[in-house]
């Protein structure tokens, strides 16, 4: 009961901060299974449509305090040399106390600039919605005298907090990103709430500080390549290895990301370290089937902080359909995209 106390005391102060501080987008450990997410320039690798459903729970040792949802569509238009694209992200935090939507569109461009090397620019625009549901919230004043055991009739005391007049936030979400790449490597860059927006729920829009309250830039640096250890064809898979590496900031969160990505014929897996700077974050390790136009990954973070494996990791579930196999020819792409498709 004591470590149960302790929990709820942590997570409700949390709660209350965010009242005041900026909160960081969610970030997925499957960046090849959501690729818009990233970088907006990453619109328009298949020429069918390409659909693609994430799912990703951080901590279910401690409840469904952390759940994160993403679908997306997009594809590449020869009469536009570019690519269209469309996202609907879901972010549920303290089991939907603090509840994040994004709906975004996307439009990326590709340019030939040598031989076979291409660059693409992309950029994105959405709506997003946040909104915060009171009655989950638990306060200092309520908690310490529920720990404390309550009235002596067992009676739970209630908050003096007053609510918020506006629990619900509606704003625009702006980003913009690059891609440089020919068929053995890929470097890219983007930045994701360029306008960055204000957001928070009480009537001053400014911290003690004196500065405003706004969603953070997120820039993203990310590389890789692709390895071909055995040609496929229209029919088979090939094998390849991507190594990647990305790294991420937003406000004070730093991560650093490595690993590499394999696939044989129908099967595929990663293993991957994640660093932020200050200490060791995870190491994650993923494994999946691909079969004619489905791919089916699941992914595990083992946490290697001191948070331990108490909370029980972090899960995610991403699952693509990519309609190119229905094609009438194979593609040459003449990139080193696949293991985003």
């Amino acid at each position: 009961m004591v470590r149960i106390g302790k929990i709820l005391y942590i997570v409700a102060i949390q709660f209350s901060c965010w009242m005041w501080v900026s909160g960081q987008d969610p970030v997925f450990s499957q960046f090849y299974n959501t690729p818009l997410h990233m970088n907006a320039a990453f619109t328009g690798n298949t020429y069918t449509p390409m659909f693609t459903l994430h799912y990703r729970n951080q901590w279910p040792g401690l409840g469904n305090i952390y759940t994160t949802y993403a679908l997306s569509y997009d594809q590449y238009f020869d009469n536009i040399n570019g690519g269209l694209g469309l996202s609907l992200l879901t972010d549920n935090a303290g089991d939907g106390t603090l509840k994040t939507t994004n709906l975004n569109a996307y439009y990326s461009y590709r340019i030939r600039i040598k031989k076979e090397i291409y660059i693409k620019g992309g950029i994105e625009a959405g709506w997003s919605n946040t909104a915060l549901d009171w009655q989950k919230l638990q306060f200092g004043d309520a908690l310490e005298a529920t720990l404390q055991g309550g009235t002596p009739g067992g009676t739970q005391i209630s908050s003096i907090e007053v609510p918020a007049d506006n629990l619900s936030l509606n704003h625009l979400r702006l980003g913009a990103g690059f891609l440089l790449y020919n068929s053995n490597y890929y470097i890219g860059a983007s930045v994701k709430n360029i306008n960055s927006p204000e957001l928070h729920f009480l009537g001053n829009s400014s911290n003690t500080s004196g500065s405003l309250l706004n969603v953070p830039i997120r820039y993203s640096l990310h590389a890789g390549g692709q390895i071909i250890l055995q040609p496929g064809n229209k029919n088979r898979i090939g094998t390849f290895l991507s190594p990647n590496l990305m790294l991420q900031r937003q406000k004070n969160f730093n991560q650093v990301v490595a690993g590499a990505y394999l696939s044989v014929n129908q099967v595929h897996g990663g293993l991957w370290y994640r660093h932020t700077f200050y200490n060791n974050d995870a190491l994650i390790a993923s494994f999946g089937i691909k079969k004619d136009f489905l791919r089916l990954t699941y992914s595990f973070d083992l946490t290697m902080s001191e948070l331990g494996l108490d909370q029980g990791g972090s899960h995610e579930l991403g699952i693509g359909v990519n309609f190119d196999y229905l094609y009438p020819k194979k593609q040459n792409f003449n990139d080193c995209f696949e293991i985003f498709r």
